[in-house]
């Protein structure tokens, strides 16, 4: 994942498809409410922007970001949903004019950025490749719940191959924002591809891998979804315990999703407060 080509590419294609999502709908479909409690797709869409300008700044002037950044911890609960609320209560068209113009001025800059480049984050510093797969990993989540608030079924597509790997990388971050002490064992991930191709992360020979389908994988680590509601099988106990709270973003640890017939959609998380910042792992 050193080469930022291929990640570049696939997250130009990946925005691609949510942008095909949201085009062309009503002022109607715009305020569809999405699976994040409180959020509708404008909402969804109004974050994506927000966090691809701070993604721009952060690799354009990193002073302004650090300013901004310390603002935005200062205020850890409502700093992402108020930008999304802002953004939200856009017309439309503007919104959308606004995502498409940061996320092609984010993709240029980070395609110029030279060899061994590394840019501020709210968790740790990143390179160009780390970047752009958090924003990937970020476009794709996003995408999902604006896909399942109009009723669409997305096909997965290889580019989740980048979801998985961010989600494997912040394992210990993971840990670590609740406090506890990440194990020094490596995991293994052995996910099955959406074309039925084995995708494997992490040395073999550990006692903790998780194995299943890489979709359900790549739903977890972003919140998407419940445990209980995936075909994941982990063997080891630390496997077992990290799946109940894995996150691919840094942040604040988040409740994640409840389990389908569990607590209501109203009792469902937002799409914001726990994803500030993307993309923890660098």
């Amino acid at each position: 994942m050193s080469d930022p080509a291929a990640v570049l590419d696939d997250l130009a294609a990946e925005s691609e498809e949510a942008d095909s999502l949201v085009r062309g709908l009503s002022a109607a479909r715009w305020a569809a409410p999405t699976p994040a409690a409180g959020w509708t797709v404008a909402h969804q869409i109004a974050h994506l922007a927000w966090t691809d300008r701070a993604a721009l700044l952060a690799a354009t002037d990193p002073a302004a970001f650090a300013a901004e950044a310390a603002e935005a911890l200062a205020a850890p609960d409502t700093f992402v949903d108020e930008g999304a609320e802002k953004g939200a209560a856009l017309p439309p068209a503007e919104l959308l004019a606004g995502w498409r113009d940061g996320r092609e001025r984010l993709l240029a800059v980070l395609r110029a950025a030279p060899p061994g480049a590394r840019f501020p984050w709210y968790g740790p510093a990143m390179s160009a490749a780390s970047l752009a797969t958090a924003r990937l990993m970020e476009t794709w989540a996003h995408g999902q719940d604006v896909a399942d608030a109009l009723g669409v079924v997305r096909t997965p597509t290889a580019r989740l191959r980048h979801v998985a790997w961010i989600g494997l990388r912040a394992r210990d971050y993971a840990y670590l924002v609740r406090g506890l002490t990440p194990p020094a064992e490596p995991f293994r991930l052995e996910l099955t591809a959406p074309d039925g191709e084995p995708w494997t992360y992490g040395p073999e020979g550990t006692a903790q891998v998780v194995r299943g389908p890489a979709l359900d994988f790549c739903l977890l680590v972003t919140q998407r979804v419940h445990v209980d509601d995936t075909a994941l099988v982990p063997l080891g106990a630390e496997a077992t315990r990290w799946l109940g709270f894995a996150q691919a973003f840094a942040g604040p640890a988040g409740p994640g999703r409840p389990p389908r017939g569990g607590a209501g959609e109203a009792d469902a998380p937002k799409g914001g407060a726990r994803e500030r910042a993307e993309g923890g792992a660098a």
